[in-house]
């Protein structure tokens, strides 16, 4: 059995880039890799099939594995922080700041809080020097409210 055949070549190729995964961030490598290993796949069942034809395939299968695949595999491997991250309070909220950048209900602002300046939103317009506190946070951005 001849390992150096381009069917074994695009399923190395494949591994290699499905490992890449494993040190990048985005998990979006893994989809190429899985075009190359589907092509290697491709290969064996046609060994015909000419170098044009094995690129046009991998293109059109890392695409539709990217665009089909990508948004279930990504919530499957994160599975459930969403929810837990919702129930822990943070630690910033409840605390005082003053704002730096009008905040606007569709504009984000800006707000000082500590020695730390902070991207902020708020259901009401809140202009530059009020008072605010902080209401709730996702993830870097506060939402506030006037004092």
């Amino acid at each position: 059995m001849d390992f150096t055949t381009a069917a074994w070549l695009w399923l190395y190729f494949g591994a290699f880039l499905m490992l890449a995964e494993l040190i990048s961030p985005g998990f979006v490598i893994f989809f190429f890799g899985l075009g190359a290993a589907t092509v290697a796949v491709c290969k064996w069942a046609i060994p015909g099939l000419s170098l044009a034809w094995q690129l046009a395939l991998f293109s059109i299968f890392s695409i539709v594995y990217l665009v089909l695949l990508r948004r279930w595999v990504k919530n499957v491997f994160r599975g459930e922080t969403d929810a837990i991250s919702e129930k822990i309070e943070s630690e910033y909220v409840g605390r005082i700041g003053k704002v730096i950048e009008a905040t606007r209900p569709d504009v984000p602002g800006r707000i000082v809080l500590g020695d730390a300046e902070w991207a902020a939103i708020s259901e009401q317009p809140i202009d530059v020097g009020t008072t605010v506190k902080v209401v709730k946070q996702a993830n870097l951005t506060f939402t506030v409210a006037a004092v």
